[in-house]
């Protein structure tokens, strides 16, 4: 198969012999149009095997590696698949604009990411050693604590929408707290976190936002150092730049966020759906952790990674792939794929084989943080809400996807408005507040700072032995 290649010396279509040239005669997806991730993935797999050529934003040739065996291999292979995105070609060619949707995840930056060998080794090594602070323990005390915060902004009426009023607000009130920012920053970077990896129009002013606000934050944590990652960054013997401090606190960021929001949601939506879900959790067959790891294999947080860049012509999955092309790393295609997975009905519990946190030398290394946010939160918050339930029929609720991701977009749901939302009190060992940050050029104040409530005995999982 020819691989998708440059657009001609006229600048207008791919050469004849290019799976991009007629697009739409030749059926390549365009991935930013993809409404139905799961069937399109299966139809690339059927038409193209383990390896399929795509289009991505204003047609951009591109690979999708859809197989659980190639996925690895790509993973593992840093010498014939690159992280250093200058390597691709149609940057090379300038095919890709500035404004580009693609820029705020492909662009070149001082970051890990996007590096190999001893370099990778410098600035993840940084990374690591930042991360290592966050123990579980301290963790919980911040998930617990905005927990508590968000269920007492719930509206009186007894209802709510776990995504909008829960799963996207409380890792980023955490994150941006581990980051060493004070608490009214978090909720004003919720919306431009998830609109940078959306690839929406305004994705780059989106990210533009978020990267200010990091600047201003290593500025001034250069001055006023604290227990926080800024500080363990800007201090750490690899003497990262400024630059690549902002750059990695933007990548952290930006990845625990959206990961765990989407974990979050994907598993209240099953504890909210699935019986056999709660008669496995009542029978003690799954623990929450195991339903986590179940997620993490069907509803991978980051459906596809971009991306890899060939170092050199090579074949994978029977297809040729050139110097310079670019390789999407399809997490969920691999995590489903049927020479690993033949039946998807058996339960993977326990197994951590999943793609959800890559492999290789580029694995996620705040997978840990992630699990604990969604662990600690969905725990406490069934707790706080133990006869919480959709308050929709299941087949209602939708989805929202995109070319890198895939969740619901909603899940309303209604419960018994207690007494106790009145009277809750804050918890003990409540964080303290950080140092504030220099006043922003327009500061905005969180618009409905929700009162702190108390924890409530008892776990929720155990409660479902009742029901």
């Amino acid at each position: 198969m020819t691989t998708p290649s440059p657009i001609s010396a006229d600048g207008l279509m791919p050469p004849p012999g290019c799976p991009a040239h007629g697009m739409a005669r030749n059926g390549l997806v365009r991935l930013p149009e993809v409404t139905d991730p799961a069937a399109t993935y299966e139809g690339l797999r059927k038409q193209h095997g383990p390896v399929a050529p795509v289009l991505l934003h204003g047609d951009i040739p591109a690979w999708m590696v859809l197989g659980y065996r190639e996925n690895l291999e790509v993973m593992r292979t840093p010498k014939l698949f690159s992280r250093d995105s200058r390597l691709w070609n149609a940057f090379i060619e300038n095919r890709v604009p500035a404004d580009s949707p693609l820029m705020p995840m492909v662009a070149w930056q001082p970051l890990c990411v996007f590096a190999d060998g001893d370099e990778h080794a410098r600035l993840r090594g940084a990374v690591v050693d930042g991360l290592a602070q966050f123990n579980r323990r301290g963790m919980r005390k911040y998930v617990t604590h905005y927990t508590r915060q968000l269920v007492a902004g719930f509206r009186r009426d007894g209802t709510a929408d776990l995504v909008r009023d829960y799963a996207e607000p409380l890792p980023m009130l955490v994150v941006s707290r581990l980051l060493g920012m004070t608490p009214d920053k978090g909720p004003l970077l919720v919306e431009p976190t998830l609109d940078l990896v959306r690839g929406s129009e305004t994705a780059a002013a989106s990210n533009a936002v978020v990267t200010q606000v990091l600047t201003d934050l290593v500025a001034y944590k250069k001055t006023t150092p604290g227990d926080d990652l800024a500080s363990r960054l800007i201090l750490h013997e690899s003497q990262l730049t400024d630059t690549e401090v902002v750059e990695h606190l933007r990548m952290i960021l930006v990845a625990a966020h959206q990961g765990t929001v989407n974990l979050i949601a994907h598993t209240l939506r099953l504890i909210l759906t699935d019986r056999r879900f709660r008669g496995s959790l009542s029978g003690g067959q799954m623990t929450l952790p195991d339903a986590l790891e179940q997620v993490m294999w069907d509803n991978p947080s980051i459906a596809t990674i971009p991306g890899r860049w060939a170092t050199s012509d090579t074949m994978i999955g029977g297809q040729h792939i050139r110097k310079g092309d670019l390789l999407m790393l399809c997490i969920a295609a691999a995590n489903v794929d049927p020479e690993q997975r033949p039946d998807l009905s058996v339960p993977m519990h326990g197994n951590r084989s999943h793609l959800a946190l890559s492999a290789g030398p580029h694995e996620c290394p705040g997978g840990d943080i992630g699990r604990a946010i969604a662990d600690t939160g969905i725990d406490e918050l069934m707790s706080l809400l133990p006869d919480m339930a959709l308050a929709i029929p299941e087949t209602e609720i939708g989805v929202t996807s995109n070319w890198l991701t895939k969740r619901p977009d909603a899940l309303p749901v209604r419960f018994t408005s207690p007494r106790s939302l009145g009277d809750l009190h804050p918890a003990q060992g409540a964080p303290v507040a950080a140092q504030p940050l220099p006043a922003a050029s327009n500061p905005q104040q969180h618009s409905r700072p929700p009162a702190a409530v108390s924890s409530q005995q008892g776990s929720w999982w155990r409660s479902l032995l009742s029901r």
